[in-house]
């Protein structure tokens, strides 16, 4: 009894979080060749069989740095505070009906929105707790921006919950048997996916670039940077480990936020091989954005979120409300 209680899930998690390290991994590379080809030059392709293993090699130099630290800086929750941005990532993770039943909320999108808005505090108190100006600022801007785009988040995700009674994430799978909800809310398709484009907008620049302190990360929605006036944003005081720490979170922010997407809109056949090609297209999205678009301006920035996606979300959120009760009718 032991073994299957305690025992099983731990390896299980374990396994969970080796696979989302090294999917994190190829992402980057993945993002990084995609970038130079659009910028036509080339990506990483000097380590090992055509660069494959260049993102390992970056990890090991960031890990093997000399751990730095700002002299005035609050020791305590500046240390910590990459360590938890890594775990709230890895933990949202739990929510996904695997194979396996490793773990299965039945209330899993409100696991989901309860994660995000926790990880709106470890980007506050990173550049609060770093005692610098820019710091600050950049994590000011972060914070702003992460809890404008998180209602409209929380409002589609409550579209969806009336329209398939529940919270469960599996429960998606079943209503999308024959039709994806993409096509029936594609207006909430295209807001779902710029929103998660400005929740994770904080994702620090890439391994190879990282003493280039000028580097965007996120964009269009990089704000909480800026080159001539915040460099770096909240992690400006960050180096080596902490860095890294902040890098990988962040970046299994946007894997899980692409998943989900392929969860909610295409279909949630996650036994299958096409819902992670679905998933690598959502990623490619990702990347595909940050090559080509432009920085918007913040007072654009803040109108997106609450002059347009907020009244689309809600009109949604009434349409499926009315049309859910016309059903119960029938």
């Amino acid at each position: 009894m032991f073994k299957y209680e305690f025992i099983l899930p731990l390896i299980g998690s374990l396994i969970l979080i080796i696979c989302v390290l090294v999917g994190v991994a190829f992402l980057t590379l993945l993002e990084r060749s995609v970038l130079g080809y659009i910028q036509i030059r080339k990506g990483p392709n000097k380590v090992g069989f055509v660069g494959i293993p260049q993102p390992f090699s970056d990890a090991i130099k960031l890990f093997t740095k000399e751990q730095t630290y700002p002299v005035v800086s609050n020791y305590l929750p500046y240390y910590l505070s990459p360590v938890f941005t890594l775990f709230l990532a890895l933990l949202v993770w739990m929510v996904m009906p695997y194979l396996t039943g490793l773990f299965m909320f039945e209330v899993g999108l409100l696991f989901f929105l309860c994660c995000t808005s926790l990880g709106v505090y470890t980007v506050m108190i990173a550049g609060w707790s770093s005692n610098s100006n820019y710091a600050l600022l950049g994590g000011l801007r972060g914070v702003a921006q992460t809890i404008s785009y998180e209602v409209s988040l929380a409002l589609i995700l409550l579209s969806f919950v009336f329209l398939i009674n529940g919270y469960c994430v599996g429960d998606f799978g079943k209503y999308q048997e024959f039709l994806w909800f993409a096509f029936m809310t594609f207006p909430l398709a295209l807001s779902w996916f710029a929103s998660c484009l400005a929740e994770t907008n904080r994702t620090p620049f890439d391994f190879a670039v990282a003493s280039c302190l000028a580097e965007t990360n996120r964009t269009p929605f990089d704000f909480a940077e800026g080159e001539s006036e915040l460099v770096s944003g909240f992690n400006v005081e960050y180096s080596s480990g902490g860095f890294a720490l902040i890098f990988l979170g962040e970046y299994a922010s946007i894997l899980f936020m692409s998943m989900l997407f392929s969860v909610l809109f295409l279909g949630c056949d996650i036994y299958s091989g096409t819902f992670f090609i679905k998933l690598a297209l959502v990623a490619f999205g990702f990347v595909w954005v940050r090559g080509t678009l432009p920085r918007f301006r913040y007072d654009k920035l803040m109108y997106l979120a609450w002059k347009s996606f907020l009244p689309m979300s809600l009109s949604f959120l009434i349409l499926l409300m009315g049309f859910k009760v016309f059903l119960g009718f029938l």
